[in-house]
């Protein structure tokens, strides 16, 4: 029997019920029935329940889906999605000479002003080892994803990779170890260290192609339909997962952006957007503003609030990094400048800053990350991922390997997190040499893929090629 992830009603209603009580809406009446009628609870980790609901609690799921989505949030007024609102609560938003964006659509836009940075060839360098470090990042999560932290932690100990310093292998492992905690099983095959040949294809990675592919055809005014189109266009569905899925699936419903970002879609304030940001900062280097404006209109496509804020951080920081000129630390400082400092995302950042100056064992922040998060949150969700993704860049004051081994060893979106790490301390590193070459090698400088006709490109025409639109007027 087919059961189609991430978009089963019955299974959607669960995660809706937790994003409800996250996000300040009250949902215990709207529970109380779900839970009367018989209505289970979210799959904890997988992305569908083992077996179909009945009809009557398929459509009893639908009408209350639908019923949360009209309840308000005591948290609107200082978790707002609308850019102009959020710019509003950001006090120290940094300046830009880029034109607004409103709604998704270009206004009054300035002619973008190419800086002698963006045109360097240092930069171009400094992209190659960010994609670099991205696609490395991701290979290192590949195989634990969605394991369990002490699962992690017990295959790394076995293989004397802990704490971690290279890619995870099965060789020396047990295996009752590796039957109480099996590999990913889409990656083990292709990211255990004795398989790896090459990158292979990954969301992680599908997303930053795309928004390339986006670049190229629409420039940097694209809008968020925009967006939507491309997506249809050269986005397999069954690659897409949580947000994305459904925001695909509202799109073939003739529902239009940003309404694709509600309308049942329990996921919005998850990891999706942030994955997508690297380019959006890649090309607008020491512009945060602009970076953060761009990742603005590709997220509302999928996500609102702190899901949106995510990619913003994340675009800002990259775009921070891009200068050359700055630490980790003064780039972390000015991707906070771009979300709204009252949000649940603008204080699980700070206090993984504060964490990660207190404790010297990283393991000591994750165990209090987890105290914190995992008990009412997904692990696919923005507010824990993006915190220990910083607690990783700050506590490894930006090395590129301590950056990507503390993120992927905290656990949760392990190959997200250990993706956006390596991208943010690749660029910082500034060359691919810079980069051990324990890491590339295995790469062979060869990304698999299925979007448009980057499939076996190299990293180094994947730089030249986010270079140009880096540096198109």
């Amino acid at each position: 029997m087919l059961r189609l992830t991430w978009v089963q009603p019955e299974d959607l209603l669960g995660h809706e019920l937790n994003q409800a009580r996250l996000d300040g809406r009250e949902p215990s009446a709207i529970e109380a029935r779900w839970r009367a009628a018989g209505g289970p609870d979210a799959p904890p980790r997988a992305g569908a329940s083992a077996h179909r609901a009945s009809r009557y609690l398929r459509l009893l799921a639908e009408d209350l889906l639908d019923e949360l989505a009209d309840l308000p949030s005591s948290l609107s007024e200082d978790e707002p999605t609308d850019l102009q609102h959020i710019k509003s609560l950001c006090r120290q938003w940094p300046s830009s000479d880029h034109g607004q964006y409103v709604a998704g659509r270009a206004h009054a836009a300035k002619p973008h002003h190419v800086s002698p940075l963006a045109s360097s060839e240092r930069y171009r360098t400094a992209l190659e080892a960010a994609w670099l470090g991205r696609a490395i990042g991701c290979l290192l999560g590949k195989p634990v994803e969605k394991l369990p932290l002490d699962g992690i932690r017990a295959l790394a100990r076995a293989a004397g990779n802990w704490p971690l310093t290279t890619y995870f292998t099965a060789v020396g492992v047990p295996e009752d170890l590796l039957t109480a905690y099996p590999w990913n099983r889409r990656s083990a095959g292709t990211s255990l260290a004795e398989n790896i040949d090459g990158m292979p294809e990954d969301d992680d990675l599908t997303y930053p192609l795309l928004n390339l592919l986006l670049l190229q055809r629409h420039g940097k005014g694209f809008h968020t339909g925009d967006v939507a189109r491309l997506w249809l266009d050269e986005l397999p569905p069954g690659r897409t997962f949580t947000a994305e899925r459904i925001a695909c699936r509202n799109l073939l419903s003739g529902i239009e952006p940003p309404h694709t970002a509600r309308h049942r879609n329990p996921y919005r304030e998850w990891i999706g957007a942030l994955i997508r940001a690297d380019v959006h900062g890649w090309t607008n280097p020491g512009d945060p503003a602009a970076a953060a404006e761009q990742a603005h209109r590709d997220a509302v496509l999928t996500h609102t609030a702190n899901g949106v804020y995510a990619a913003m951080f994340t675009a800002a920081v990259i775009a921070a990094a891009a200068t050359g000129t700055q630490d980790v630390h003064s780039c972390l400082r000015t991707g906070r400048r771009v979300i709204p400092p009252r949000s649940r995302l603008a204080r699980a950042i700070g206090h993984a800053v504060e964490l990660a100056g207190v404790h010297e064992d990283f393991d000591d922040i994750v165990d209090e990350l987890h105290a914190r998060y995992s008990p009412a949150h997904h692990w696919v969700h923005a507010l824990p991922n993006t915190a220990l993704l910083t607690a990783a860049l700050t506590h490894a004051d930006g090395d590129f390997t301590g950056s990507i081994c503390r993120a992927v060893s905290g656990g949760w979106d392990t190959d997200s997190n250990g993706a956006t790490a390596g991208s943010i301390a690749g660029l910082l590193a500034g060359a691919p040499a810079a980069l051990p070459d324990r890491w590339r090698a295995p790469l062979k400088n060869r990304l698999a893929g299925t979007v448009g006709d980057f499939d076996g490109t190299g990293f180094d025409t994947l730089a030249h090629l986010t270079h140009l639109e880096a540096t198109r007027s």
